[in-house]
């Protein structure tokens, strides 16, 4: 044992030091049948076996759990930002499903079911968290098959929103496009962030901005970028000439003006509010609207060779109970409606999807601060994404979302910008915005680079659990609870497994040493030293390692 390595003495349960909540009494396979009105009072209460933990698929919900007796959550209207999943998993087996938003709250020995619009089912199998997820996964939300395009997974991502924000144009998307070759960073796949169009609704190029498009996209091209536009459902209202085309199918949500106004006799689109203004906003019930919005990105792609579509927005919230679609349906089923589009193209990405599961949709995290508490939330935010069944996923952008971050470099943490990239590195995708030529001194942007070469190690076994989830449903990455299930690892929120055999401890703190915690078994970390697992380490971690460790009788990556 090296002088790194500084075994504790203590226990290991007590090093862990993670609060037990004892549960009590049992729960029976069974199907309830609740109130079909959202509003009613009605409730059911299924029982938590003695020790039972329990994980929703709430996305943003990750680093509170397992939860903690009175977290609570209402999934109708809610998807906070991220996707979703009507789903409960426990630790002893539990799982509970629906194919309609209900509420819950967790309790010390029970789980309490209100507010259901549909059909709420629950049961157990095995006695773990991996075989209820198991379970559930293969009865609910079976794996499609396919997968997204491989090339999100074998290399880095690339967002030009940190560097262009508002500003999207031809001539900075390429020296964006050139300074990563340029800089030693592989192409992958790039993606044009908001305003490269001419408007909301209006989805070609702007010609002020963009004189030469298809030029723009062949270049980009030959240097071996794939690219991706952002798109949205949304539509300017003030556009008066598409507006009177999209209206004569009434392809909008529409304005509910009285008590009796239904959606025949709407007259006008509802004004939907959201972050860049006021729109209106396509009606994905309405066949019209979806053949319209795909005739449109359908041309992008045939006229100027656009790969794929960053698919934002589709948040529940904006779909409120005044606006009037063709067909009935709720805020969850609007936003499942925007996300089923996007399985035509097979690049994309989308942040906001309702049971979607299983499905080869590209998903990201939502939109990250460049702080230490929103990297805290990476791994235990990308853990759930994989429990609720959203495998195919990307921890936002390295070093946070908020471009602000990056204009007064003065404030700029560089070691939370490597550290990012290193948590990103062994996840299933990892994506840059902020240049980190620009914004990184030699030190900091050797360790991303480091970064980049070990998950170039790792990519062929990153793309073979990707390829094995579209088939098996199973997370490409897993909690150590899930791997290891009943031995006291369901609190470990700062480590992760890479399929069944990897376990990764990244520094999520600004510090350069950190405890890990090993399951039991012999491992071997990333600089070659054993470990008898069953133990917490505590390891030095300089600002350039990524802490890794293989599972002996499994084979390591070297």
């Amino acid at each position: 044992m090296s002088k790194n390595q500084k075994m504790t003495t203590q226990p290991f349960h007590a090093m862990l030091m993670m609060l037990i909540v004892a549960y009590s009494v049992h729960a029976e396979s069974t199907v309830a049948k609740l109130t079909s009105d959202h509003a009613s009072s009605s409730h059911m209460v299924i029982s938590l076996k003695p020790g039972e933990w329990i994980w929703s698929g709430v996305i943003k919900d990750g680093e509170r759990m397992p939860y903690a007796s009175g977290s609570k959550f209402d999934f109708y209207a809610n998807n906070r930002e991220n996707q979703i999943q009507p789903l409960l998993l426990g630790s002893k087996g539990l799982w509970i499903w629906s194919e309609e938003p209900y509420a819950f709250e967790v309790r010390s020995n029970n789980v309490t079911i209100s507010d259901a619009t549909g059909v709420v089912k629950f049961g157990r199998a095995g006695n773990s968290l991996s075989e209820a997820r198991g379970a559930v996964s293969k009865k609910f939300f079976p794996p499609s098959g396919t997968m997204p395009d491989e090339l999100l997974f074998s290399k880095p991502q690339y967002n030009t929103w940190i560097e262009l924000t508002y500003n999207q144009n031809q001539t900075d998307v390429l020296k964006y496009a050139h300074g990563i070759i340029e800089n030693g960073f592989p192409p992958g796949v790039l993606m044009i962030d908001d305003t490269w169009q001419e408007d909301y609704g209006l989805w070609n190029f702007n010609p002020g901005r963009f004189p030469e498009p298809k030029h723009m996209m062949d270049e980009l091209h030959r240097l071996g970028f794939k690219v991706m536009l952002w798109v949205c459902p949304f539509v300017s209202p003030d556009q008066a000439l598409l507006v009177r085309e999209l209206m004569k199918n009434k392809s909008f949500l529409m304005r509910k003006t009285g008590p009796q106004t239904t959606w025949e006799t709407a007259t006008d689109p509802a004004i939907i509010k959201w972050w860049n203004g006021y729109s209106a906003l396509l009606d994905f019930t309405n066949p019209s609207a979806v053949r319209w919005f795909n005739s449109q990105l359908e041309r992008l792609v045939r006229d100027y060779g656009v790969d794929g579509f960053k698919l934002d927005a589709g948040d529940m919230n904006f779909y409120p109970s005044e606006a009037l679609s063709m067909k009935s349906a709720s805020p969850n089923r609007q936003c499942e409606l925007y996300a089923q589009f996007g399985l035509r193209f097979p690049l994309n990405e989308y942040r906001a999807c309702w049971k979607m599961a299983g499905q080869p949709l590209g998903q990201r995290l939502h939109d990250k601060h460049h702080s230490w508490e929103d990297v805290q939330k990476l791994i235990p935010q990308m853990i759930t994404e994989g429990l609720a069944g959203y495998t195919f996923s990307c921890p936002d952008m390295i070093g946070g979302g908020d471009y602000t971050s990056f204009l007064d470099l003065k404030g700029l943490d560089q070691d939370l910008v490597v550290r990012s990239a290193q948590i990103h590195a062994l996840m299933p995708m990892m994506q840059f915005s902020a240049a980190p030529w620009r914004v990184l001194d030699a030190k900091h942007l050797d360790a991303v680079k480091k970064a980049i070469g070990i998950r170039d190690k790792f990519a062929s076994q990153i793309l073979e659990l990707a390829h094995n989830s579209s088939k098996s449903g199973e997370p490409i990455i897993r909690s150590l609870e899930y791997q290891f299930p009943n031995q006291g690892l369901e609190g470990i929120r700062d480590e992760f497994m890479l399929g069944d055999a990897v376990l990764v401890a990244p520094m999520d703190k600004k510090e350069t040493n950190r405890q890990v915690v090993l399951p039991r078994g012999k491992w071997i970390a990333d600089n070659g030293e054993t470990f008898q697992g069953g133990r917490v380490f505590t390891l030095d971690v300089p600002i350039d390692r990524i802490p890794y460790f293989t599972k002996v009788n499994s084979s390591p990556t070297q």
